[in-house]
């Protein structure tokens, strides 16, 4: 396994005072690994979980050819393109209940959707347009052979892959399993994620506030932001500015988990106190990440009673620890847990204000995404703060500005990337 500083080595450009976003997720990236452990659970119970290995279709589906509308099956050889045809009804195909029997030149056969295509017939004319009269039904010119059938295998084919190791099985994907008489998956077992706040200021949720004191928001969101992916989560409460408490916290969260995130104690000043107290822990970063909000990051491995934990060390302010854990700690715990996607893609809207910007940084704004006269736009929610946590909250998306470029003037076309499911 290679330590950090091989990892950062390998790494062009590495500056941990002026460290650029995407190189900062190289190091991670190249950092963590996926974490072992699998265990089988009834469909149902999986919906949410990555799967470890290969779904492989035991069946085709369909399983026959089949009608995809409810109408009569014909054979395609006594159909005309430029005359009508009449043919003659033999009897009915119903779903689940086959047609026995062939059909032969100048015969057909009623079918409704689903149903198995009788032996000799492959093509489906739709009811809407036959003419019947007695058992004996007309069909316009024109119809073409092979037309609303569905074919055995078009779906799956036995044998072949129907769903990839490395998917959250969704509630199609959960279908899709069951349509296969499968009933039950290999599934990576669920990452384990501790979380702990920092700080002599911060006060529980029920107590008074004395002066200078904050409530920690910190842990509630970060408690819903690793629930939503999944995660299981140790939440070991807020941890005062002592060493001897820190080094208690870090050593029960590298023996319990897999990762640990911390929000407080990595900025300027505070990192040397961390510094100091985790160098005999494992191997800790501490950047300066070209970024706003959310400049100060620590990242690495801890270790303790024989285990060890990937460390996620977040800035204090409200909206830095969730830009700082979407844009950095969400696709390397979704890597450890075995996800095959872990990106987030960006979409382009109009700017209806204009924004400052320096080039040297990438900052992630708060945004108000609108459908308006048919073209995607999209607005500040106000003051941008990294305290103003009102600003993620009141924000649909975030308006992502690179890291080389400049100023935005309104009706420029920025990046953005949707919060729905995210926050």
């Amino acid at each position: 396994m290679a330590t950090l500083e091989e990892v950062t080595s390998c790494v062009s450009g590495y500056d941990p005072d002026a460290l650029p976003v995407a190189k900062a997720n190289e190091v991670i990236r190249s950092f963590v690994k996926p974490i072992s452990g699998v265990e089988k659970l009834p469909v149902r119970a999986a919906l949410g979980r990555v799967l470890a290995k290969d779904i492989v279709s035991p069946i085709d589906v369909p399983s026959n050819d089949n009608s995809a509308m409810d109408g009569y099956a014909v054979r395609g050889a006594d159909l005309s393109a430029s005359v009508p045809v009449t043919l003659t009804e033999i009897g009915a195909a119903l779903a689940g209940r086959t047609f026995r029997g062939a059909v032969g030149p100048g015969q057909c056969v009623r079918i409704m959707t689903g149903a198995v295509m009788p032996q000799g017939t492959d093509t489906v004319i739709i009811q809407e347009i036959a003419n019947i009269d007695g058992n004996r039904v007309s069909f316009p010119a024109g119809q073409e052979t092979g037309q609303n059938r569905r074919l055995a295998g078009e779906d799956l084919q036995k044998g072949k892959p129907a769903l990839r190791a490395g998917r959250m099985l969704r509630p199609a994907d959960i279908g899709l399993i069951a349509s296969l008489g499968i009933g039950e998956v290999s599934v990576r077992r669920k990452l384990k994620v501790a979380f702990f706040s920092t700080g002599d200021e911060l006060v529980s949720v029920g107590k008074k506030l004395k002066a200078g004191e904050v409530y920690d928001s910190n842990r509630y969101t970060l408690w819903g932001m690793l629930e939503r992916l999944g995660c299981e989560v140790i939440d070991l409460g807020v941890v005062r500015d002592d060493p001897k408490k820190l080094e208690a916290a870090f050593r029960k969260a590298a023996a319990s988990a897999d990762a640990v995130v911390t929000s407080g104690g990595v900025s300027v000043g505070e990192a040397d106190f961390t510094k100091q107290m985790i160098a005999k822990l494992g191997e800790v970063a501490f950047w300066k990440i070209a970024m706003r909000p959310g400049r100060p990051m620590a990242f690495g491995r801890i270790r303790a009673r024989g285990r060890s934990a990937y460390l996620f060390g977040l800035p204090g302010n409200p909206v830095a620890v969730m830009v700082t854990f979407y844009h950095f700690v969400r696709g390397a715990l979704l890597y450890m847990a075995g996800r095959s996607d872990t990106g987030l893609p960006l979409l382009r809207a109009k700017s209806e204000t204009a924004m400052r910007k320096k080039p040297g940084r990438t900052e992630y704004q708060r945004g108000v995404l609108e459908l308006k006269n048919g073209e995607w736009t999209v607005r500040l929610t106000g003051a941008q703060g990294s305290g103003i946590l009102r600003s993620m909250s009141e924000a649909n998306c975030f308006v992502v500005l690179g890291h080389e470029q400049g100023s935005v003037s309104a009706g420029d076309y920025v990046e953005v990337m949707v919060m729905d499911g995210l926050v």
